[in-house]
């Protein structure tokens, strides 16, 4: 098999993760309980993944990790999962409140 062919097997295959994962998160639109517990799904896999798996890969030489770092740049950056402040949330639910007492 090509490389090519497999880097397409592999986008698609990632591509219907991505479908399953929205249509997960547009199922469960308006429960917060369930949009909670599938955040807390992909941060626990993100963190396996890149625990258990991501760092065993990584480059033992300056050559190959230089290659590495400009693929990061040139694909996003380095994938991280920001979690929401508790600040942010006390405060967009104390604007809820605001608003509703209006």
């Amino acid at each position: 098999m090509a490389s090519g062919e497999t880097t397409t097997q592999s986008s698609d295959s990632l591509g219907e993760i991505q479908r399953i994962v929205f249509a997960q998160a547009q199922q469960s639109e308006g429960n917060s309980a369930e949009l909670l517990q599938l955040l807390r799904l992909l941060e626990a896999m993100h963190q396996s993944i890149r625990e258990d798996l991501f760092i065993k890969t990584l480059p033992t030489n300056r050559q190959a990790l230089h290659k590495l770092l400009r693929e990061i740049e040139a694909k996003g950056g380095w994938p991280y999962i920001p979690r929401m402040r508790l600040k942010s949330l006390m405060a967009n639910l104390y604007a809820e409140e605001a608003t509703q007492e209006k």
